[in-house]
């Protein structure tokens, strides 16, 4: 480019805007290859852990690219971050290499204004990996084990009565909130119906008011509130847990239960087998009694907001070793990098661990790796200027 030889602010401007369509010209088209290759990895490793699920459940060709469709945003968000990485450490390095940018450095240009269309770049890549964790992936999540369990559905149907469809065995779910204890011998997702339900409700020293039995209820979400089949109400003094005359029912809606469950349904699921707004509902279920049981589902659901940071902090972390020199391997480079990706699990699992210990508060345990990979590569930055 022979910036080294420029003369004038005039002409470095000039130079630099020309240097900043050149290298974003250049980043784009690899950092387009690696996202279209990581994602076709990605997509033989769902046709190789699910195709075979699928195929055992009478999945038609229709159903398996849907399933396709549906299933692979939900990587988008942990693609990104790598594909940013590996993108630039290539095209930051063989810039480097052809001196472009230590001509633009002997120029008086900053490594910051160098850098400057990267940087813009992931800010926008922060607003994309915002709007998938709160929005597309929370989608895919759901979407995906929809069509899973309809399609077991439709295979069940063929020797199942419907209220063994899609069932749920011993459902249990205490709302401290409002002192209300529930108990389901089977939830068929199907159906939509609870069968062999109890809800007790409880005083403020947790003894027993009065109970609803019923051979089956389904949620109204319209009216949200419960509608009990054939079943019975009894009323206890709490005092003496003495039962009072039962009172019989054949219909009964009561507006004021208002559980969902969708809740009652994902308790006790792996946190990374949810979607945020399901984390987000055992967060709230969790808090209302302080259940540590709710610590790990709180750590996930504030990581995937403290994820939105992702882009602009692995760009902090391969400028540094891109242009580290231009006799450095760029293998070198790309072992560090890697190397600080498993630092950073190092420091996930820790203060996932530290959270779930109640040692630490979930939301500082959640933005702990982000918070220790900033530190580092604010340091890395620093020693480039």
């Amino acid at each position: 480019m022979g910036l080294a030889k420029a003369q004038g602010p005039a002409f470095i401007d000039t130079a630099l805007n020309t240097y900043d369509r050149h290298l974003l010209r250049e980043w784009l088209q690899i950092l387009g290859l690696v996202l279209a290759a990581m994602i076709g990895l990605l997509l033989v490793q769902v046709l190789y852990d699910d195709f075979r699920m699928l195929n055992d459940l009478g999945a038609s060709g229709a159903d398996f690219w849907v399933y396709l469709f549906v299933t692979l945003p939900g990587f988008l968000a942990i693609v990104l971050p790598v594909a940013l990485l590996i993108s630039l450490l290539y095209v930051l390095g063989k810039l480097h290499r052809a001196n472009e940018l230590v001509a633009l450095r002997a120029a008086g240009v900053g490594i910051l204004r160098i850098t400057a269309p990267v940087w813009a770049i992931g800010l926008l890549a922060c607003g994309l990996t915002w709007y998938l964790n709160a929005s597309i992936v929370p989608w895919s999540v759901e979407a995906s084990r929809s069509l899973r369990d309809s399609l077991a559905f439709r295979q069940q149907s063929e020797t199942m009565p419907e209220d063994r469809i899609g069932v749920v065995s011993s459902v249990a779910f205490d709302n401290r909130a409002v002192q209300r204890m529930w108990f389901m011998n089977r939830y068929s997702q199907f159906t939509r119906k609870g069968y062999g339900v109890m809800v007790s409700e409880l005083d403020a020293d947790r003894r027993e008011e009065r109970r609803i039995v019923a051979e089956e209820a389904s949620y109204d979400r319209e009216q949200q509130g419960w509608l009990f089949t054939d079943g019975q109400e009894l009323v206890f003094n709490p005092a003496t847990g003495e039962m009072l005359e039962p009172k019989p029912f054949f219909r009964r809606f009561v507006p004021h239960y208002s559980e969902d469950p969708r809740l009652m349904l994902i308790i006790d699921r792996k946190p990374s087998d949810l979607s945020v707004f399901e984390l987000r509902r055992l967060v709230n279920y969790y808090a209302a009694d302080s259940n540590p049981k709710g610590l790990v589902y709180a750590v996930r659901y504030f990581g995937l907001v403290a994820d939105t940071l992702g882009p602009l902090i692995v760009i902090a972390l391969a400028i540094p070793f891109a242009v580290s020199g231009v006799r450095v391997n760029p293998a070198v480079g790309v072992s560090k990098s890697i190397g600080l990706f498993f630092l950073y699990y190092v420091f996930m699992h820790l203060a996932t661990s530290l959270a779930t210990k109640e040692v630490m508060d979930p939301l500082v345990a959640a933005w702990l790796p982000n918070a220790g990979m900033s530190v580092i590569a604010l340091g890395l930055i620093a020693r480039l200027r």
